[in-house]
């Protein structure tokens, strides 16, 4: 049985820990090093940088964070946002990131996707997939959940595995910090049309929320944002309880 990854999620804008709802919003936490440091500590599997506003400048402002934080931690860190080309990549794997997470710059150049993966792998490679419910289909955001695109994230998730992607990371904009619980249907949606692994983001309010995406979803991780960082629950406490469930978790 695959064991089950936690994730902590930390977007960053201006070097600060932010989070909204829905994408929006977005309020001033932290400090990105304090925290990522402390889950560390408290046993996460592995840490997700996201700088929130990258899509309006068009580029990645985290490299001076990811260079300080893996000097420090030793788990494996994944940087998004702002990922435009193949020295973009490199300048982050440099930094000392172990993968990037790819949305814009994939929906507008999927190629680009399979020369990344030619490049460095597709275990350094996360195909991003940001989604808002629609009528009869999960629809496709990119920049930062600025712009539609009218593509369907359930095809998508399957064209990205095919461009070769190491994983695929869900977002629901439907979710994002509302703490209702995770989108289990689009999860479970994409989940079952892929065979790399999948992690759901977005709507965990509690670890009976992440019990219940597992129950639900057989994915491969949890990215978890606001109950951290707000301490509403503990890394440890999640865990336990995923374990009391039957769920095989990494030690």
């Amino acid at each position: 049985m695959e064991k089950k990854r936690v994730l902590a999620r930390i977007d960053i804008k201006n070097k600060y820990v932010i989070k909204g709802v829905y994408l929006e919003g977005l309020r001033k936490i932290g400090n990105p090093m304090e925290l990522c440091q402390r889950y560390a500590k408290e046993g996460i599997d592995e840490i997700v940088f996201m700088d929130a506003v990258a899509a309006l400048y068009d580029r990645n402002s985290l490299i001076e964070i990811i260079s300080e934080a893996s000097k420090n931690i030793f788990i494996p860190i994944t940087i998004g946002g702002g990922i435009r080309t193949i020295t973009d990549i490199q300048n982050a794997l440099d930094a000392g990131a172990d993968k990037v997470a790819i949305n814009t710059k994939a929906v507008k150049d999927p190629e680009f996707i399979t020369e990344a993966v030619s490049t460095f792998g597709a275990q350094a490679i996360i195909g991003s997939i940001v989604a808002l419910q629609r009528e009869s289909y999960w629809e496709v955001f990119i920049d930062n959940a600025r712009t539609r695109t009218h593509i369907d994230a359930k095809k998508w998730s399957i064209t990205l595995q095919d461009l070769g992607v190491g994983e695929i990371m869900v977002t629901s904009i439907d979710r994002d910090g509302t703490k209702k619980g995770y989108d289990t249907e689009l999860m479970n949606e994409i989940n079952k049309s892929v065979s790399v692994p999948v992690i759901a983001s977005g709507g965990a309010g509690n670890k009976k929320d992440v019990i219940d995406l597992f129950i639900k979803v057989d994915c491969s991780a949890a990215a978890i944002a606001s109950i951290f960082h707000y301490n509403l629950e503990k890394i440890s406490g999640v865990k336990n309880e995923m374990a009391l469930h039957g769920i095989e978790v990494r030690k």
